[in-house]
């Protein structure tokens, strides 16, 4: 585990300091510019409203977003002009459309008997989307037109689909006539257009000659766009050339976007991605996230709808920035895999804040030029931990590792050593002014570690040790700590895994399983989740779900807790047990992480107002009685907003702390709530009981009267008796096809109800009782595990939808992405309306036409069901 050093004490194995421990320096005295935020962009990233959530959209910062044509058959889902909308509502920038892939392939199958005829007919499919661009009012000054994708490979490339074997690289004048024609052709339909190119899969030097063509030609690109699946140190280089290249071309400065950064083995590993943060930030410019995997995650960002892994909170944290970027110098500038950040100062808010990551074991973090006008000689140091929790992995807001007040030293500097780091978690400072006697706050962890599975003891038959997996010489392979595996547990094994623990006191303990089974392996499909046995000290067996990827070493991770007593114990994942039965399917196993549950993981959650998002409202570090560095004066109309996480999908209570003054509203993932004004004229803690979804969800506290002086949020699951009523799917009434299913044994009572969709005349209704009238969080437990046919290497899992009508109003389309197999069931919440009494909730589907309404689609990419229903269950949004 990591401790920091100079601020906080803690048992740590292994934390033994260097004599000369390296050093990231931060200069808050130089400038680099105006935050941007760019490099918190995705390719394919987004699948349709609802997958993923607004609130993981939104909570992410996302800024741009690259996808395919409307329509386009590339991949399930993405269409340009079904995301366009939710991802502006949400905080987004910008959708690039790759116009290109309204073709299927890759290389793109574009039709006709020459170069000339396949031209044409890509011209009439451009004019198209134009004219559907054109449709969607104010959205559309949101689009960013991408004509070509990759050119010097594809279309103008060599292949069997290029336009007459010539590339680009060797002989310029066809592809160059072709971004003519069509530069020309977009900008006559809609001379307000922004066009993007030339989208090469690496910056060329040709791109010279293409950038001295279009200025001849006046067709100049709106946006500059390459790829970089290179390194974060090309990224640097790169732009540096293509700058040099405008220069000599005598146009630009243009915006950039590098919309395609990164490889499996960084992507989901906030330690590696910060390192591309950091360059990509430095160069102010877009980049999005390159897209190898599955669409609709964020690049392997988001998990489930709602749900968000290591990744998205580094990008939470990233996209909290303000203010100005200032020097970072790292111990090895520019150097993959070393330490790497970035940190900005904003001096509006009186706050610096730092991400950086990339590095194992020890290293200082030096603050230099702490100006005192701002923070005084005292500063308010907060640290945390975003650690990786594998692709397909959930995990919880940030560990807090230290919160403690330093003084600043007589040269300006504040020097934080960090012990015990881990490559692939990413770190983050908040320095505020202190010295106001703020309360610190505990850890959020005092005790944890990680066994790895390669060196836990393997009884039986079976065995492998795979790996490495991902490296920095295979960044084609998925990260895996420790970079080996282990295989074995599968159907017809007996082995036994063994991991030999010591823990420091008796206890309940957190443990994590990171594991992965193919969900489309024959020995997977018939279950789906693989089941395991845990034991410890041979005794209390009980059986474990293994969590289900796309591919082989996707990692996800499956929790329970253990008792132990203090000292020595050996925990075991068996393939078989007597009582309890044997394993079906097939896993392999990353690593354990044990941690101590004690106060400091059961306290609430913490959320300090000075650190949340803040609209019309400046932190004010003066007020005595604060629990952190300062509180916030929400006037009428300013707001702070927080990312809160929950476990589960269920009632919390929201702790709202204040120092007086005034008065507040509450609202939660964009709704106002129906309860009373928090505050008053006296300081306190207002108690409100919420529903939140399982994942991330978005509260906003927003001045009412006077100014609320706002110090922070506290959640906590809520205790007492449970205001959730449950319905099962198969005592619904279910007309035309749908029916009961027992084939999911997973299923509560192993019954659920399929077929529903095709059509609204198959549907399930149920009948559910409000004791009021007002909004309730309606949480449906469903499976989907369908998947069209893919043309490449992207698995592609489709999103089923329902349409869900409450007491025959108009329907609601819910997205419910995949849960990797029908026999495993996820849970969903979605808000909805009910009177008081008994309401009727009908869910049907059909399969939705093509943008235009006059075609659907010919390769099985838009199903006509609904996702399989297990049950549903209705809380109120609120209770007091």
């Amino acid at each position: 585990m990591i401790a920091l050093a100079a601020l906080l004490a803690v048992p740590t194995a292994g934390t033994a300091r260097a004599a000369e421990p390296e050093r990231l320096t931060i200069d808050l005295a130089t400038d680099t510019g105006a935050f941007h935020g760019g490099a918190s962009g995705s390719l394919y990233g987004i699948y349709g409203d609802g997958v993923p959530s607004r609130n993981i959209v939104e909570g992410m910062h996302v800024r741009t977003v690259s996808t395919k044509a409307q329509d386009g058959p590339q991949h399930p889902g993405a269409d340009a002009l079904e995301v366009l909308p939710s991802f502006v509502d949400s905080g987004g920038k910008d959708v690039y459309i790759y116009m290109t892939d309204i073709y299927r392939g890759f290389p793109y199958q574009w039709p006709g008997a020459d170069g000339p005829a396949r031209l044409a007919d890509f011209e009439a499919k451009i004019k198209k989307q134009v004219e559907q661009v054109l449709t969607m009012g104010a959205y559309k000054d949101h689009v960013v037109y991408v004509p070509f994708n990759e050119p010097e490979g594809n279309m103008f490339g060599t292949g069997e689909w290029s336009y007459n074997k010539v590339s680009w690289l060797e002989d310029p004048q066809y592809y160059f006539a072709a971004w003519k024609k069509v530069y020309r052709l977009i900008k006559g339909l809609d001379p307000h257009a922004r066009i993007a190119g030339p989208n090469t899969s690496v910056l060329y030097d040709q791109v010279k000659g293409f950038l001295r063509y279009a200025k001849a030609n006046d067709v100049v690109p709106d946006v500059m766009t390459w790829h970089e699946l290179s390194s974060p140190a090309a990224v640097r280089t790169s732009v540096a050339t293509y700058r040099q290249m405008e220069r000599e071309a005598g146009i630009g400065p243009l915006p950039v976007n590098v919309n395609e950064y990164g490889h499996n083995y960084h992507l989901s590993v906030p330690g590696q991605v910060v390192q591309w943060v950091s360059a990509i930030e430095e160069s102010k410019i877009d980049a999005d996230l390159a897209y190898w995997n599955i669409d609709g995650n964020l690049n392997d960002s988001a998990v489930e709808a709602n749900r968000g892994n290591g990744q998205w909170w580094l990008f939470n944290a990233y996209g909290q920035m303000s203010g100005h970027t200032v020097k970072v110098t790292a111990p090895h500038p520019n150097q993959q895999y070393t330490l790497q950040g970035v940190a900005t100062l904003d001096a509006a808010k009186k706050q610096s804040r730092a991400l950086f990551g990339g590095k194992s074991g020890d290293a200082d973090v030096v603050f230099e030029n702490v100006d005192p006008k701002l923070f005084g000689t005292t500063v308010r140091a907060t640290v945390q931990e975003i650690p990786w929790t594998g692709q397909v992995g959930d995990s919880a807001q940030p560990v807090r590792l230290a919160d403690r007040e330093v003084a600043v030293g007589a040269d300006g500097t504040v020097t934080l050593p960090m012990t015990g780091m881990n490559e692939m978690s990413a770190y983050q400072v908040i320095l505020s002014p202190g010295g106001n006697g703020g309360v610190p706050a505990e850890p959020s962890v005092s005790w944890r570690t990680t066994y790895e599975a390669e060196n836990a003891t393997y009884t039986g038959g079976g065995y492998s040790r795979n790996g490495p997996e991902g490296t920095p010489s295979n960044v084609g392979g998925f990260a895996t700590s420790g970079a080996y595996d282990v295989g074995g547990l599968r159907t017809g094994s007996d082995g036994v895994l063994a991991f030999d623990v010591e823990v420091p006191r008796d206890g309940t303990y957190d443990l994590s399983v990171f594991a992965n089974s193919h969900n489309l392996h024959e020995r997977v499909k018939e279950q789906g989740p693989t089941n395991v046995f845990l034991r410890v000290d041979g005794k209390d067996p009980r059986e474990l779900r293994m969590p289900l990827g796309y591919k082989w070493v996707v990692w996800g991770h499956t929790d329970t807790t253990v008792r132990l007593t203090a000292g020595k114990h050996r925990i075991t994942l068996a393939a078989e047990d007597p009582r309890l039965g044997v394993t079906k399917g097939d896993v392999i196993i990353d690593k354990m992480d044990l941690s101590l549950r004690d106060r400091m993981v059961t306290a609430p959650a913490v959320y300090e107002a000075e650190y949340a998002a803040l609209e019309g409202a400046r932190p004010d570090y003066t007020r005595p009685g604060a629990s952190g560095p300062g509180t916030v004066p929400l006037s009428r109309g300013a707001s702070a907003s927080f990312w809160v996480y929950s476990r589960a999908d269920g009632e919390s209570t929201v702790s709202v702390d204040h120092l007086g003054g005034g008065r507040a509203a509450l609202s939660l993932n964009g709704e106002k709530l129906e309860v009373p004004a928090v505050g008053g004229s006296e300081g306190g803690t207002d108690h409100v009981r919420v529903f939140l979804s399982g994942g991330i969800n978005k509260i906003t506290v927003t001045g009412a009267s006077r100014a609320l002086l706002l110090d922070r949020l506290r959640v906590t699951p809520a205790g007492g008796a449970p205001a959730t009523t449950v319905y099962q799917a198969e005592d619904g009434t279910l007309t035309g096809a749908a029916k009961v299913t027992d084939a999911y044994t997973f299923a509560t009572g192993g019954k659920a109800v399929t077929d529903v969709g095709d059509g609204k005349a198959n549907a399930l209704s149920l009948d559910v009782v409000a004791e009021r009238s007002g909004r309730h969080a309606m949480t449906i437990r469903y499976s989907n595990a369908e998947q069209a046919p893919a043309t490449h290497y992207n698995p592609d899992p489709i999103a089923r939808h329902a349409d869900v009508s409450v007491n025959g109003g108009a329907a609601r389309r819910v997205l419910f992405p995949t849960t990797f197999h029908f026999n495993d069931f996820r849970e969903l919440t979605v808000p909805v309306t009910l009177k008081k009494g008994t309401n009727r909730i009908t869910f049907t589907a059909e399969e939705l036409p093509d943008f235009n309404g006059d075609t659907y689609n010919q390769y099985g990419q838009r199903s006509p069901y609904a996702p399989v229903i297990d049950q549903i269950a209705v809380t109120p949004l609120t209770r007091e």
